[in-house]
């Protein structure tokens, strides 16, 4: 545990260290801005709610966390640090869960920036505070299963670009996994517990019910487990790797 909070804290630094950090916290505070009183139509609405505040964040970090993540292991293969990262005296399934928790306490610095929205919220009516935590609640365990793929993926090659265009169709496919065009299309031959699969791996529907206030352990599961997997497979690809 203590090597993986210096990794940890190592990569957390390194972020703010370059405009990358500032640049991202800077777009994703805009974004969330525009997307929420602009296209979200907040006070048009008349309620006092996140829900357009909430509504667009699949689709944000469709593109922000990739862009994030791309760089976790593709720039250690690249610049050939990740031979000297594997000689140190941490084993790489604590390298991998430094890396990982570091952007995602980044990400999650960033979504607590968002604060003044929820302050906002309470200024101008009576919102159901519960259901407002729940829903960060939900987004904070979203964007880790985005940065478990999008580490995975960066584990497989150098090209930074490369692992941000396959992180982006990833992630996409696990967001519409719930949609009935994607069900359609496995409707005609697949028996109906591969639909319930294919629908259960949708990020939407597990946030969606998160977002509603109901935490159901069900979908806290789904989330931890889906992290787990893809970190699990993301030690493997570097072990596998480590050698290239």
């Amino acid at each position: 545990m203590n090597n993986i909070l210096i990794i940890s804290k190592r990569e957390l630094k390194s972020y703010f260290a370059t405009p990358v950090a500032y640049v991202f916290i800077v777009v994703f505070l805009m974004m969330t801005g525009v997307f929420t009183f602009y296209l979200g139509n907040f006070y048009e609405r008349g309620q006092a709610d996140l829900q357009p505040f909430f509504l667009y964040h699949p689709w944000l970090y469709l593109f922000l966390i990739p862009a994030l993540s791309m760089r976790l292991w593709s720039e250690e293969r690249k610049s050939g640090t990740i031979e000297l990262l594997v000689t140190l005296p941490i084993s790489i399934t604590e390298s991998v869960l430094g890396k990982f928790l570091a952007a995602w306490g980044f990400t999650t610095i960033a979504l607590l920036l968002t604060f003044p929205i929820w302050i906002t919220v309470n200024y101008l009516g009576d919102p159901d505070n519960a259901v407002i935590f729940a829903s960060y609640l939900g987004s904070i365990l979203m964007a880790g299963a985005f940065l478990a793929i999008g580490s995975c993926i960066s584990a497989l090659t150098r090209n930074q670009v490369i692992a941000f265009v396959v992180s982006v169709v990833l992630c996409f496919g696990f967001i519409l996994s719930g949609f009935p065009l994607v069900l359609d299309f496995f409707s005609n031959w697949a028996p109906q517990t591969i639909l319930n699969a294919i629908s259960d791996m949708s990020f939407l529907t597990h946030f969606n019910a998160i977002a509603r206030g109901v935490i159901d352990l069900r979908d806290l599961i789904f989330f931890i487990s889906f992290i787990g997997c893809w970190l699990f497979a993301n030690v493997i690809i570097v072990e596998l790797k480590k050698a290239d």
